[in-house]
């Protein structure tokens, strides 16, 4: 919403743990918040603090141009708070989001002290949930468009070899247009963008709470189901009781649709491209990067991918 009239976009420079320091704790002495003791929870598509002088979140986002992604998960998190859904609550009396050194900022709740995650039983009966609701047209919710994110992503590739490069765009152009082929079955509507398992905390309460709701979008309701089945069935990173709790609780097994080979391989590539946009300044990214592009090439076991 707002601009501190610091760095543009093009100024802000790598995102690194330094960078994004600077940014947090200039962000903070402007919200009147104290950023001493803080601790950094993840470092990715947005570098993720909780403070220790007060019950908050401040997130800062990588992508310089998020200001309006921003500013609509703002006004999604305090639309799901008029509805009472379990969903990260935005910090109160305090304008957001704001952009600091080039980046944009949000402040939030925090939902706990430790990390612990909820069960995928658990995110199935949020989602179910989420899907019957009807958004109001004042979020200016977009349509998903997963190539529009692909095409970008390899767009803005550092430090890929021509090899891949030339591998992932052609890899691309085929699942663009088996994509299109598609014959979702699902309602057209209201989706999270990004539900898995990593994006359901539980509350100091004991309430299983959806958080990160930068990718709410309008799309078939396939795409916040084809993570939970994708990491179930390629990475083994679900048991089959927890995958089958899953499908009992929202009523729907993906993997039962024709279509679940492809979106899977969609949403391993776009996974697999993130990696890469980080490769050049992280060595751990590089090397898994690497692993992935080499078994999607191959037609290896995804068994052996890294969770980010």
């Amino acid at each position: 919403m707002v601009s501190d009239g610091g760095e543009s976009s093009e100024q802000a420079g790598a995102f690194t743990e330094e960078s994004a320091g600077a940014v947090l704790r200039e962000a903070c002495a402007s919200a009147g918040l104290d950023s001493a003791g803080v601790e950094l929870l993840r470092l990715g598509s947005n570098a993720v603090y909780r403070l220790s002088t007060a019950p908050v979140i401040v997130r800062i986002a990588r992508d310089t141009n998020a200001l309006e992604e921003m500013q609509r998960a703002v006004g999604v998190a305090r639309w799901l708070e008029t509805e009472d859904f379990p969903a990260t609550r935005v910090l109160r009396d305090v304008e957001q989001p704001v952009v600091f050194g080039g980046r944009v900022v949000t402040y939030w709740e925090n939902l706990q002290d430790e990390t612990e995650y909820a069960r995928l039983d658990e995110l199935a009966d949020l989602l179910k949930w989420l899907h019957w609701l009807e958004e109001p047209k004042s979020l200016g919710l977009p349509y998903f468009d997963p190539f529009a994110k692909v095409w970008d992503s390899l767009r803005t590739l550092d430090g890929v070899s021509d090899a891949d490069l030339t591998f992932l765009e052609e890899r691309a152009g085929e699942l663009n247009k088996a994509y299109d082929r598609l014959d979702f079955v699902l309602p057209f509507g209201l989706i999270h963008g990004d539900a898995s398992i990593g994006n359901i905390l539980r509350s100091r309460t004991g309430q299983a709470v959806l958080i990160d709701l930068d990718g709410f979008a309008l799309a078939p309701r396939e795409w916040d189901l084809v993570q939970t089945a994708l990491f179930y069935e390629r990475f083994g990173w679900h048991t089959r009781t927890e995958y089958e709790s899953f499908v009992h609780h929202y009523g729907f097994d993906l993997m039962n649709w024709p279509g679940y080979p492809v979106l899977a391989d969609v949403r391993e590539l776009m996974m697999t491209l993130w990696l890469g946009q980080q490769a050049s300044a992280n060595a751990k990214s590089a090397e898994e990067f690497s692993r992935r592009v080499g078994d999607i090439r191959q037609g290896g076991s995804r068994r052996n991918w890294q969770p980010f």
